[in-house]
């Protein structure tokens, strides 16, 4: 289910698309993590590091070593984490604990996800336009059928 939400920030108001995570690029113990994450428009600090099981000062360090964490600021100047900084911050948390990338070693590691991510995705733009274009042609053939059998009765 993908739902589109909006909150208010420091700034502005913005406007948060979907940020299902793509289940098909992990791996299947990560994805059943990342399905354990709630259902919120927004998290505080404290409860992302209690969802993640890490200090809210490693958090911060994470932000700064990491331009692709980057939580907005709420008019409090409290961090506001959207659920994909959520699924960043694991992703960070599997990468550096788990997988035992350096800090250097996981900013490639999200650089190629996202680029593969990318890749995934123009792959199945790319199917779902090919899928409108075969059904065009079929209309095409069935249009083509009919007049042929129009001529051959008269």
């Amino acid at each position: 289910m993908t739902t589109d939400w909006i909150f208010e920030t420091k700034d502005q108001k913005a406007f948060a698309p979907s940020t299902e995570p793509d289940l098909e690029l992990v791996d299947t113990r990560f994805a059943k993590q990342l399905e354990k994450i709630p259902d919120k428009m927004a998290f505080k600090i404290g409860e992302v590091a209690r969802l993640i099981g890490v200090k809210t000062y490693v958090l911060r360090y994470w932000e700064t070593e990491f331009e692709a964490l980057n939580p907005k600021k709420s008019r409090n100047n409290q961090r506001v984490y959207e659920k994909k900084d959520v699924v960043m911050v694991m992703m960070i948390k599997k990468l550096l604990y788990e997988d035992r990338f350096s800090i250097e070693g996981a900013k490639t590691a999200l650089r190629k996800l996202k680029k593969d991510t990318r890749k995934a995705t123009e792959i199945r733009q790319l199917g779902s336009h090919l899928e409108q274009v075969t059904d065009q042609l079929r209309d095409l053939v069935d249009e083509i059928s009919r007049v042929k059998v129009l001529f051959n009765a008269e």
